[in-house]
């Protein structure tokens, strides 16, 4: 995985830095000059070159036009939108609450032939069944403290499940022990959880392996990390999601799926896992 899973975001902020940057000296504009123009504090066209402060939509129109470049300037913003759109943070994303992001994310499924999921804090959305979902989103939702739609956002959840029976899709699963022993919501959900991950495990489309405590490290615990199509990857923090692009970070997820895989258990030793003696009380 990246050291850093926030360093796609940043690189595509620099990226998109030298865009109005080249616009300035095209124009035959100082630092100096373009902020005259615009009306604002010299600092502020260096932090925008620099992508260490992103531009608003009106920021971008003033350059645009201090540039004589105002043709420019819509594309500019689409542009910067999607480079924000890499780092969101999620209460700016469930601002207006949880039900929309889920629908979001079943569309990108819907799009997903081959996802890859790690995870080392709770079952992945697409496994989880109506109690431990609700558990799970309800204390998001208060730790956030935004907008309570509980409900709305686990039905919408639980309609991800479908991928799991229709044709073209396939998910590759490993989840650290620590997932089967985390609890979620109350003894019942746990139980009612942990057998649905035995039922799941035999459908064709799913791989699933469980990474056991005893299992020797050569990749250490990470951060959930869902691949889609080795085209993106989300990496999932406390504050934020983040979505990756470039090839090469992109490469390091795919090398660190595979290296984890290898110290997973697949099959009856896998289900013998979910069902140990220290968790004989939830199946």
């Amino acid at each position: 995985m990246p050291e850093s899973p926030s360093s796609s975001a940043q690189a595509a902020r620099e990226a998109l830095a030298v865009r109005p940057a080249h616009l300035r000296r095209d124009a035959g504009l100082s630092g100096r000059e373009l902020s005259e123009r615009c009306g604002w504090h010299p600092a502020k066209t260096t932090r925008i070159q620099k992508g260490t402060s992103a531009p608003s939509d009106a920021d971008i129109r003033a350059w645009c036009a201090a540039c004589g470049a105002d043709g420019q300037a819509e594309d500019l913003i689409a542009t910067a939108r999607a480079v924000d759109s890499m780092y969101m943070e999620w209460r700016r994303r469930q601002r207006g609450g949880m039900r929309r992001t889920q629908q979001d994310y079943n569309a990108l499924y819907e799009r997903t032939g081959i996802c890859r999921v790690y995870a080392s804090n709770v079952v992945p959305g697409f496994f989880q069944t109506p109690a431990y979902a609700t558990a799970l989103l309800t204390a998001i939702t208060r730790f956030q403290g935004t907008p309570d739609d509980v409900a709305d956002a686990v039905a919408a959840r639980l309609t991800r499940s479908r991928f799991l029976y229709e044709g073209g899709h396939r998910f590759g699963v490993l989840l650290e022990e620590t997932v089967l022993r985390y609890r979620v919501g109350d003894t019942a959900t746990m139980r009612g959880q942990l057998r649905h991950l035995h039922q799941v495990m035999a459908l064709p489309s799913v791989s699933l392996g469980i990474i056991p405590f005893t299992a020797a490290r050569t990749v250490w615990p990470l951060e959930a990390c869902y691949l889609h199509d080795q085209q993106r990857a989300t990496v999932e923090t406390l504050t934020a999601e983040i979505t990756i692009t470039q090839p090469r970070e992109l490469g390091d997820c795919l090398k660190a799926f595979s290296e984890l895989s290898a110290m997973a258990l697949f099959g009856d030793p896998a289900r013998a896992l979910i069902c140990s003696p220290e968790l004989s009380r939830h199946c």
